[in-house]
């Protein structure tokens, strides 16, 4: 038999036993070129998963109607008409004269009347006429006195003891003086401060040009293009989060924010400061007709316009859904057809915008889903249901322009616009203004929301 070196293969299992370093070649010491470079690829799904869907909540106030403008100052002005007609809170009366008058001394009434005015309590009906006291030509007020224009003594339910007056008008006798001059309609300017918005993305030269399995979008595979898509949309929606919810800044108690900001007026701001707010006592959506019809008739109050596009969490939306399924089972909604005015009429173009529509005592409430009040990681489950907005423009009390009830505003001039600016510092991707071994990119917007008649909108809350 030949000599067999060590570490040569013997086929004899017996004579292997015979040599030092001999093996026995089995089965299970075969390889292939696949196990030792592994050439089949990883089965790697290439499309990336959007674990909770679409999460942009931007794009609600452009839906809304609300128009951009540009702007040249650093506060937006605008004015609006106040109510012609006012009633006068009062409180504190006292009655003299064997109950023949009733003095008030209340500052609301003495800066609101004056001699020979005709007033009437709102509460039980009576009408009275200012004898003396009120408003004096000489700029001055002192205390009313209100006697019965029926020339009756008064009665103990004439007046409580607090409550509210309606100016109806005046009385003179012949020969009298005019009265001074008429009260002022209330024309009202309204002011809000742009408000500065920034973010920023960063990634550096070496992570820039890695690439990975995953299709970050458009054939891309390099890991920072989906980062930067994501800083840019997330960005995006904190800007429109602040149009929502920003606040003005009084400094008049000494807290002065860093650099002085004044601060924005938001949409949810302005429905609170001057707007319709409805909430539940039972921390229950609107889900009844009455609740509905209460809120009707406080729209008839406000001059309110027709049609309302409303925006509400899912909760809301479903409650709604069954108070309208509940009424056409049982015939309450006969007058409940769908209106589509907003949409000229046509109900396949509100569907195609995800709207559900229908009326009530002569107005069309819109509704649509609101994915920020969805969002667990945002306003699901707060105390913010949902918001009406008016679908109808307003004129201007200054200019008589007409203009929507919401308006973006980003301030602009001679061509340079701060609504979204975007650019790039760094030393790499084209961006060759710095020496760091990396690329910023940048985000910025100057902008603010005007909200007009802020007495229509409507503010839902639990």
């Amino acid at each position: 038999m030949a000599d067999i070196k060590s570490g040569q293969p013997v086929v004899d299992g017996a004579a292997a036993g015979n040599y030092p370093g001999a093996f026995r070649i089995t089965p299970e010491t075969y390889t292939t070129i696949d196990s030792l470079i592994k050439t089949t690829k990883d089965h790697v799904l290439p499309d990336l998963v959007e674990t909770y869907g679409d999460q942009g909540i931007t794009g609600f106030l452009k839906l809304t109607g609300a128009i951009n403008s540009g702007g040249t100052s650093d506060q937006f002005d605008w004015w609006e008409v106040g109510r012609r007609h006012s009633t006068l809170a009062y409180s504190g009366v006292s009655i003299s004269g064997g109950d023949t008058s009733a003095t008030i001394a209340t500052a609301a009434v003495k800066n609101g009347v004056q001699v020979s005015d005709v007033v009437m309590d709102k509460d039980s009906g009576r009408r009275f006429i200012v004898q003396a006291g009120g408003t004096e030509e000489d700029g001055g007020t002192a205390n009313v006195i209100l006697v019965r224009l029926d020339g009756d003594d008064l009665e103990a339910s004439d007046l409580g003891s607090s409550g509210e007056l309606i100016k109806l008008g005046n009385m003179f006798a012949q020969g009298t003086n005019q009265p001074i001059a008429y009260d002022d309609i209330g024309v009202r300017k309204y002011s809000n401060s742009y408000m500065i918005v920034k973010g920023r993305y960063e990634v550096n030269g070496s992570q820039a040009t890695n690439i990975g399995w995953v299709n970050v979008g458009g054939g891309e595979y390099r890991w920072f293009m989906k980062g930067e898509q994501e800083a840019r949309a997330k960005f995006e929606d904190q800007r429109e989060m602040m149009l929502l919810f920003g606040e003005k800044h009084d400094s008049s108690n000494g807290l002065a924010l860093a650099d002085d900001i004044a601060g924005s007026e938001g949409y949810f701001s302005a429905i609170e400061e001057r707007g319709i707010v409805v909430q539940n006592a039972n921390t229950n959506p609107m889900d009844s007709f009455a609740e509905f019809d209460d809120l009707i008739m406080e729209l008839d109050r406000q001059g309110a316009p027709s049609e309302y596009a409303m925006y509400l969490n899912r909760k809301q939306d479903l409650a709604i859904d069954d108070m309208l399924a509940s009424g056409i089972a049982t015939g309450v909604s006969a007058g409940l057809p769908g209106q589509f005015g907003a949409f000229q009429n046509d109900a396949d173009m509100a569907v195609k915008l995800g709207f559900k529509s229908f009326t009530r005592g002569g107005y069309t409430f819109h509704k649509h889903d609101w994915k920020l009040l969805n969002d667990p990681t945002l306003l699901a489950d707060s105390d913010f249901i949902g918001v009406g907005v008016p679908m109808a423009q307003v004129a201007d009390a200054k200019t008589g322009e007409k203009a929507p009830a919401l308006e973006m505003n980003f301030k602009q001039t001679n061509g340079y616009s701060r609504e979204m600016e975007h650019w790039m510092v760094g030393s790499i991707l084209g961006a060759s203004n710095a020496t760091k071994d990396n690329v910023e990119f940048h985000y910025r917007s100057e902008c603010n929301l005007i909200t007009r008649a802020a007495n229509r909108h409507m503010l839902i809350k639990g």
